[in-house]
């Protein structure tokens, strides 16, 4: 067996330092002292530096042909499908705050009128399991620039209906790949999949992927996010 090329050592890598936190707090309990948690949350913070460090924003995630998507595409989330939350496309508005010039809210309407772009790619969920699938929306990045968003900050945050939130570094907002999707499989995106807007970041495992998206917020101050305030690493490269 021949050793792994340079790209699969540093995919491992990430893979291995995303799950790690996960496994280690895993096992913890309450009564555990706060030493110990200190320690953990340290080893995470340390993961998060190696992740963003070899994070190469010009590096495009696999993409696939349409013959490669699952169908139906699994649904995912930490509550069961009959408790998806159900939004009025037409009254839903996103909310935009912090560091951005034009806070006025968008329609998805007006998002639909956007230049859009399309991706086949793999889900991964930290779970262990993947599918390929295919979205379509505005490039994050594009948006960001359009409402005016300080590019230099630190975080973009945001929030859903179901209770969910998480936040992501400047530099994965603007990856090329990723999207605020309206669209899944040419069709508007279903409920159980995260209508009427999800993020679509194939840079990153499935947590970093948020859905039922209400509010999206620039700014310095660190966020965290729902399953990253548990132990979760809060870079989350896939």
């Amino acid at each position: 067996m021949k050793p792994p090329s340079t790209h699969s050592r540093r995919i491992l890598l990430k893979r291995g330092l995303a799950l790690g936190g996960v496994s280690l707090l895993a096992g913890c309990r309450a009564e555990e002292s706060r030493p110990l948690q200190s320690a953990l949350s340290a080893v995470s913070r340390f993961n998060d530096r190696v992740q963003a460090g070899l994070f190469d924003p010009l590096r495009l995630a696999p993409t696939y042909p349409d013959s490669m998507i699952q169908r139906p595409f699994p649904f995912n989330a930490y509550y069961r499908e009959d408790e998806v939350p159900a939004i009025d496309g037409g009254s839903w508005r996103l909310a935009l705050s912090g560091l951005i010039a034009d806070t006025a809210p968008w329609t998805r309407g007006a998002l639909l009128s956007l230049p859009q772009a399309s991706q086949v790619t793999r889900h991964i969920c930290i779970e262990g399991w993947s599918a390929i699938g295919q979205w379509s929306g505005v490039p994050l990045g594009d948006f960001l620039r359009r409402v005016g968003a300080d590019l230099n900050a630190k975080f973009v945050t945001f929030r859903c209906a179901d209770d969910y939130f998480t936040s992501i570094d400047m530099a994965s907002a603007l990856h090329p790949q990723t999207l605020l999707a309206l669209l899944q499989d040419g069709e508007v995106l279903p409920r159980r999949h995260g209508f009427p807007l999800k993020l679509r970041i194939p840079t990153k495992l499935g947590y970093k992927n948020p859905k039922h998206i209400l509010a999206v917020s620039v700014g310095n101050h660190y966020t965290g996010g729902y399953w990253e305030d548990q132990g979760y690493n809060w870079f989350g490269g896939s």
